[in-house]
């Protein structure tokens, strides 16, 4: 049964929200947080009477045979739920087996319960399930909507009829007279039925300001709000069977439940937490024990949350071990797409139960039992580590719903860590059991976990912060309840004994309380790392026509789309760049107008800093470094970019003989060279595209990015191609680029197939110099010589001495040697490239940002 409304499920998208709607979010979260607060303190109120001991006892005189029962109610529950998704599918236009319905539904349902909010909602899960069978956004977005309205709809008419039937009963707990609940039962029916009425008037579609929406036909409402009716009707089973035995009646608990569900609903909280069992006890204390009645819920949100999730994450874990033998590959990207959301819900309240545990004693057996074979010391400290472990934990969980390289290590660590802890601090075999589970399903997983960003790169959202100050709040409370017969006392802080569970829980509560300012006050003051938004045709087309009027063949870059762009005012010059951790990192210096240049440096590098982040600008020219020192930015040599001369460059003469025969020999042997126009490249790309296949194919290499082209048809169609052909086969290629002002050329991507004959670079790049020899251009690029130039006096820098170590030992992974000396064949004239940034760890920290943006993450950056 749905915990709290789906979100927009990821993938969709919305207008650009003003100032109220941004702030709503903090507000929903406040008001929240003084709810859950509020709830605290009146459970704490009515649990006045209630000791620790007896709520353990009414836990222990739970007979088998009633949790047994609770199971089977909740999986009669989570069948109901799955014909949500069934008529919601069919509500969208969409039709898959119910097999793979009813996992998507158990899944999201598994998720949402236990958390509703942010990501870890039903309708994330959704989307990701649904999203590799095919389904639009626009079809899921209509199945998330389809069952929060069926939800709240069927709730209404349970609490409806529950309020109706058991009124006198349910106004003697509450203190109304029994007209007023009756009356709010009958007018909620009054108002099921109006919608039933509405529904078979209005076939079709209704408008709601001007827009057509889409009804359900009343067959399939009356279907689903049976459906609706056996979900909460099951659901409130759970809560009843677990209940001491008294004079409640089931329809009366159904209403209170309905009333529960609706409030936690309503008040935005993980799980409704706190408010649900406010009002069940409210209502169900003057009859039954409270004791009994809290012991009951506390098993109610183990069978019908905590169960749950780990069948799911068990399910995941058996379908990510058989993954490589599934027949359907939608199948597994919808386990795969799902996973992350799943442990990282585990991890969360994996977290939450170390610290509910952290501030609770064990049981007394328990206690006689680790004094006899576990030190004092390993048992103080086990208790408080595993207790500030949590916090960390629930910080992990939301990177492992991110698919954070770092969080999978984080939460690997921390689970590896609790397992011998919980042993240690308590005998908590089930806390075991539940962190191995946990490694199970990260190590199955791995292969999910690869965006290489940190953990506290972005600030946590409102709802995060709702769902910390929940889990706190809540342990505050069960502190103080577990220990209200304990005197406080400052000595309490110093005692260490085994049976002196007070003072222990009293440490821990000090150590998450830390922990969690720890983590704020790093969240709260370092600023955000700032989002940004990819360019639009629009922006790429004034771009590329400010590059029509530069000097510079490399502005063509910009033609890639995958850099991030930002304009002068005048809208005369634009600066490419692009973001990966706290780095800002533009592409050479700003391309266009001067007057533009410099506000693009100064406007770049305070928005970097505005954010939080470091302004890097990566090969830039000598002379262009007075601009950045007048900004506070300290120059990093990066290497040399060969140029040459084209009105000096010829093959006459001995030095240039082999130059010069391996043209001769090539149209002897019927090689053709060419240079392919634009507008002539879309006929010849099946063949590139062949040739740089193989090309990769034969080196193991990825395509890169950013500072270096790569194989996309519509960037490769957008500048002249070089190709050598043999009997009008391709057999080798260098993409161009051209200055807007004719003067320079350069090479971009250069590529040919694996049984092509030594030397053939060396004829493609002559024919390329040559030609555009011949066509007046006065300077040809061959790109940088990474790493060369540097510096090998004992006086140079660090920076100096670590780029020549690598340049002189680093073969190994970079050809950096061959690399300048091809290039040497041409008597290019070798121009200094330098990185700006600030100094300290910041030059090494940017050229690893700068390393994974070129080669598209931690795999790309290791290979070739």
């Amino acid at each position: 049964m749905p915990a709290a409304l789906p979100s927009e499920p990821a993938g969709t998208s919305s207008a650009q929200p003003g100032r109220l709607a941004r702030l709503k979010p903090i507000l929903i979260a406040v008001v929240a947080v003084l709810i859950v607060g509020l709830s605290v303190l009146a459970l704490s109120r009515l649990l006045s009477n209630v000791v620790y001991d007896d709520l353990l006892s009414a836990i222990e005189d739970t007979p088998w045979s009633r949790i047994g029962l609770a199971l089977l109610f909740t999986a009669g529950s989570f069948l109901a739920l799955s014909i949500y998704d069934v008529h919601a599918l069919h509500f969208a236009g969409a039709r898959l087996p119910y097999r793979l319905v009813a996992l998507a539904s158990f899944c999201a349902y598994a998720v949402g319960n236990i958390a509703g909010f942010g990501p870890l909602t039903g309708g994330s899960v959704r989307y990701r399930f649904y999203s590799p069978f095919g389904l639009e956004p626009e079809a899921i977005a209509k199945v998330v909507a389809y069952v929060a309205a069926a939800f709240g709809f069927g709730l209404a008419f349970v609490a409806g009829l529950g309020l109706t039937i058991s009124g006198p009963d349910l106004a003697a707990l509450i203190g109304m007279s029994g007209a007023a609940v009756r009356g709010s039962g009958l007018l909620m029916l009054a108002g099921v039925a109006a919608v039933l009425l509405f529904s078979a008037a209005r076939r079709g579609s209704v408008t709601v300001f001007g827009r057509a929406v889409a009804l359900p036909n009343l067959r399939d409402i009356v279907s689903q709000l049976v459906a609706t009716s056996v979900d909460v009707a099951c659901a409130a089973a759970v809560l009843y069977v677990l209940l001491p035995d008294g004079d409640v009646s089931f329809p009366t608990v159904l209403a209170v439940f309905s009333v529960a569900i609706g409030a936690g609903v309503l008040s935005h909280l993980p799980g409704g937490v706190g408010i649900f069992e406010t009002i069940v006890v409210g209502a169900l204390g003057t009859r039954l024990p409270i004791d009994g009645v809290i012991s009951a819920l506390l098993l109610y949100r183990i069978v019908y949350y905590v169960a749950p999730l780990v069948v799911a994450v068990a399910a995941m874990i058996v379908s990510e071990a058989r993954r490589a033998t599934m027949a359907s590959p939608a199948l597994t990207a919808a386990v795969s797409g799902i996973a992350p959301i799943m442990l990282g819900t585990l991890a969360i309240v994996l977290g939450a139960m170390l610290v509910f545990s952290g501030v609770t004693p064990p049981a007394d057996a328990r206690l006689d039992l680790m004094d006899a074979f576990i030190p004092l010391p390993l048992v103080e400290g086990a208790h408080f580590v595993g207790s500030v472990i949590g916090i960390f934990m629930i910080v992990a969980g939301r990177g492992l719903v991110h698919r954070l390289d770092g969080a999978w290590w984080l939460a690997l660590v921390l689970t590896a860590l609790s397992i011998p802890l919980a042993l240690l601090k308590a005998l908590a075999i089930g806390e075991a059991v539940l962190f191995a589970l946990l490694i199970v399903g990260l190590v199955s997983s791995r292969h999910l976990y690869t965006r290489p960003a940190s953990l506290l790169h972005d600030r946590l959202s409102p709802a995060w912060w709702l769902c910390i100050a929940s889990i706190l709040a809540l342990a505050a409370g069960i502190l103080f309840f577990v220990y209200k017969e304990v005197p406080y006392s400052h000595d309490l802080w110093w005692q260490f004994e085994m049976s002196a569970a007070a003072p222990r829980s009293l440490r821990a509560a000090v150590g998450i309380g830390l922990a969690t300012a720890a983590v704020a006050a790093w969240l709260l003051i370092r600023p955000p790392s700032g989002r940004i938004e990819p360019p639009s045709a629009d922006d790429l087309s004034r771009a590329v026509a400010i590059v029509a009027g530069s000097g510079h063949a490399a502005a063509n870059l910009v033609r890639m789309g995958d850099k991030n762009l930002m304009f002068s005012d005048d809208g005369a010059a634009f600066l490419m760049y692009a973001k990966r951790g706290r780095s800002w990192i533009s592409l050479g210096d700003p391309v266009g107008a001067e007057a533009g240049r410099r506000e693009l440096v100064w406007r770049f590098i305070e928005t970097a800093r505005a954010h939080g982040g470091r302004a890097v600008f990566y090969q830039v020219p000598a002379d262009s470094l007075a601009l950045y020192a007048d900004a506070g930015l300290s120059a990093f040599k990066l290497g040399e970019e060969a140029i040459v001369d084209l009105a000096a460059f010829d093959i006459k003469g001995t030095r240039r003989g082999n130059l010069r025969n391996a043209i001769n020999k090539a149209e002897r042997d019927g090689v053709v060279f060419e240079v392919v126009p634009p507008e002539g490249v879309p006929a010849i790309l099946d063949g590139l595209a062949a040739v740089s296949k193989s090309w990769l194919e034969a080196r193991k290499a990825r395509e890169k990015a950013f500072s270096l082209g790569a194989f996309e048809p519509d960037y490769v169609a957008s500048q002249p191609v070089a190709v050598l052909k043999k009997a009008d086969r391709i057999f080798a290629f260098a993409t161009l680029m051209i200055s807007g002002d004719g003067r320079e050329a350069a090479i971009d991507l250069m590529r040919f197939t694996p049984k092509s004959a030594n030397g053939t670079m060396e004829l493609l790049f002559t024919r390329v110099l040559l030609h555009f020899k011949a066509a007046g251009f006065a300077a040809f690029s061959l790109g940088m010589a990474p790493l060369a130039g540097l510096s090998d006096s004992p006086m140079a820098p660090l920076w100096h001495k670590l780029g020549r170590a690598a340049f002189e030992h680093g073969n190994a992974f970079y050809n950096f040697h061959g690399l300048r000396a091809f290039k040497t064949k041409f008597d290019p004239v070798w121009r200094q490239r330098y990185m700006a940034v600030a100094g300290g760890l910041n030059p090494l920290l940017a050229l690893a940002d700068v390393t994974f943006v070129i080669s598209g993450g931690l795999k790309g950056a290791v290979s070739k």
